[in-house]
């Protein structure tokens, strides 16, 4: 399902697909440096707890800097989301595709199975609107044999969580940038 132009995926090209969209009170800057914290997750993010650079074995490396072609372990996961850790979190085994400091972007692939079986696309941008805010944009499109399963039993809790993310995202960049203003 990976790009060949560069572009996020289209969600009409997978089974389903997951999104959210915010308008956030700060720069492009400030979101990109609290998006990419991926350290402070556990502290504002009830979808997304955690997430490491790792090998292709998911043990965790002494260097976290997330590049492209680097393997990404994302755990736990929430579904529903929630900051507390009485749900049975799941995970996800990614590999960054690109990520682009320039633009605000950037984009995992579901590595987990087979691409027939389970294939998954996430983009991330962040977009510079007037006022000096920013548009959080994400999406995450779902193909394969099991993307109906995924859809069918974790669907709903799939967009509640990239609802609060984006939710968490904006509360976390703007109580920051409302102290550094």
């Amino acid at each position: 399902m990976a790009s060949r132009t560069g572009l996020p995926p289209l969600s009409s090209k997978g089974v389903f697909s997951a999104s959210s969209s915010c308008l956030i009170n700060a720069p492009r800057e400030v979101v990109w440096e609290v998006l990419m914290d991926w350290k402070s997750y556990k502290e504002w993010n009830p979808f997304v707890r955690d997430q490491r650079i790792t090998d292709a074995r998911k043990n965790h490396l002494p260097d976290e800097t997330p590049r492209e072609g680097c393997y990404l372990y994302i755990h736990p996961v929430h579904i529903p989301p929630s900051l507390d850790n009485k749900w049975l979190p799941s995970s996800a085994f990614e590999q960054i595709t690109a990520l682009d400091h320039e633009n605000f972007r950037t984009a995992w692939v579901n590595i987990d199975m087979p691409h027939w079986l389970l294939n998954a696309e996430r983009w991330q941008a962040l977009v510079e609107v007037e006022g000096g805010k920013t548009r959080y944009e994400t999406i995450e499109v779902f193909g394969g044999l099991l993307a109906y399963l995924v859809r069918a039993f974790v669907g709903n809790g799939l967009k509640k969580g990239f609802i609060a993310m984006a939710e968490g995202l904006k509360s976390r960049v703007e109580e920051r940038y409302e102290g550094r203003t």
